[in-house]
């Protein structure tokens, strides 16, 4: 049976014994999804799909003369890609809660195994060994950041089960294996995002404030470390207040982003998107400024806000612990990621070879960020039906309490 508190309401994820559903056919499957899915939720994230199919058809230009390949190469790729990964995000939307917990768990498990054989076998770009050769490019960290969030939830809802077991202990263990084998990449971009992810869990997880303090000085400790320790790291937060490459690209980024002004030079009429590094991937929000303006750059901002926001909405009353912590997971895995990407493109924060979800061109990390919005959906589904009585029985409740 699932286990109730008295005090939070919230209930650990368990399994329970209940009727067996028949099995439904293609149809009446597509009805309840359709019933139950979050429409305004679907809306926005295809609505931003769209214009990242836009923003790549203005970039590629500039990235096929960089990579010295056809001028509408990228673009058309990215078209596969885009209809792949909505493919993904389709089909990992029509799992069930239960689903969607196993889908995460064993992927978290799949990709830690990956991440294990990229320093002894990976590709090595840039400087940095992240990448499989599998028979296309694979990054096994984008497709952890799933499987990270939802493990983290599952472990940290443990502690309706038995309030003994010490599940921060054993989350930050896990933070610690993840960073571990992400910093010998290096990769200290997507370590942050990681641990941001973590950070967030573990506080709406019932973490004393006591214990948020270690945390906290803890992550302090470590970034001051790595400040020291890595070189990669200290040269470009350095390069940054102080000027030099890794500054000048973010720079660039900058004034590529403000050279259309409110309403950008036109499309395939920009510039400075000709001299800007990775310009249909990191930095692909300068070229959406340059050619289609800062109006265009601010609604794709609030569209991510609507996106995250939306996703918290749905689970304000939430009951199952579990499907809280995992959908508020995977809403700040995506929005950390957007706004660290727009934050590097308007110089205000270190170049991190982070990609703009659901905008950037990219193979294997569009697909993961597909399935990434496809599991947030999965679990943030909702039967109206049992809403509304659940919503009619509170309303009785209250009144009788009322009346006693």
């Amino acid at each position: 049976m699932s286990i109730t508190t008295p005090h939070s309401g919230l209930r650990a994820d368990t399994k329970f014994h209940a009727p067996v559903p028949a099995r439904r056919g293609l149809g009446e499957a597509l009805r309840v999804w359709w019933r139950e899915i979050d429409k305004w939720l679907l809306g926005l994230i295809l609505i931003l799909m769209a214009l990242g199919t836009l923003s790549v058809a203005a970039a590629s230009p500039a990235a096929g003369k960089q990579y010295q390949v056809a001028e509408f190469a990228f673009f058309q790729r990215h078209i596969v890609f885009q209809l792949m990964g909505l493919g993904v995000m389709i089909g990992a939307s029509f799992a069930s809660r239960e689903d969607a917990r196993r889908i995460g768990i064993l992927l978290a498990i799949g990709m830690l195994f990956l991440l294990f054989l990229v320093p002894i076998i990976g590709e090595e770009k840039n400087g940095a060994r992240r990448w499989l050769d599998v028979g296309m490019s694979l990054q096994p960290s984008e497709f952890l950041k799933p499987g990270f969030a939802i493990l983290l939830a599952w472990m940290l809802s443990w502690r309706l089960r038995d309030a003994s077991l010490p599940v921060a202990a054993y989350s930050t263990l896990a933070m610690v294996l993840v960073g571990a084998l992400l910093m010998l990449q290096p990769n200290l971009g997507a370590t942050i995002l990681f641990g941001g992810v973590w950070f967030v869990l573990v506080l709406l997880s019932g973490v004393s404030l006591q214990r948020i303090g270690l945390l906290i000085a803890g992550g302090i400790g470590l970034l001051t470390a790595v400040y020291f320790f890595y070189d990669n790291a200290r040269i470009r937060i350095d390069s940054f207040f102080g000027g030099g490459t890794a500054f000048d690209q973010v720079d660039l980024a900058q004034r590529t982003l403000l050279n259309g002004g409110w309403t950008g030079t036109g499309l395939w009429l920009g510039t400075n998107k000709t001299r800007l590094p990775e310009a249909h991937t990191d930095y692909i929000y300068s070229v959406i400024g340059e050619e289609f303006g800062l109006l265009m750059c601010a609604l794709i901002m609030l569209i991510y806000v609507a996106i995250i926001a939306r996703a918290l909405i749905r689970l304000v009353d939430e009951e199952n612990l579990f499907a809280l912590l995992a959908g508020a997971g995977l809403a700040t895995q995506i929005g950390g990621q957007a706004f660290i990407n727009m934050l590097v493109n308007l110089g205000l924060f270190p170049s991190k070879g982070m990609t703009l979800p659901l905008v950037s061109y990219g193979g294997s990390s569009t697909l993961a960020v597909c399935l990434t919005v496809g599991l947030l959906l999965a679990i943030t589904r909702r039967n109206p039906f049992l809403e509304r009585e659940k919503q009619g029985l509170r309303t009785l409740f209250d009144r009788k309490e009322a009346g006693a």
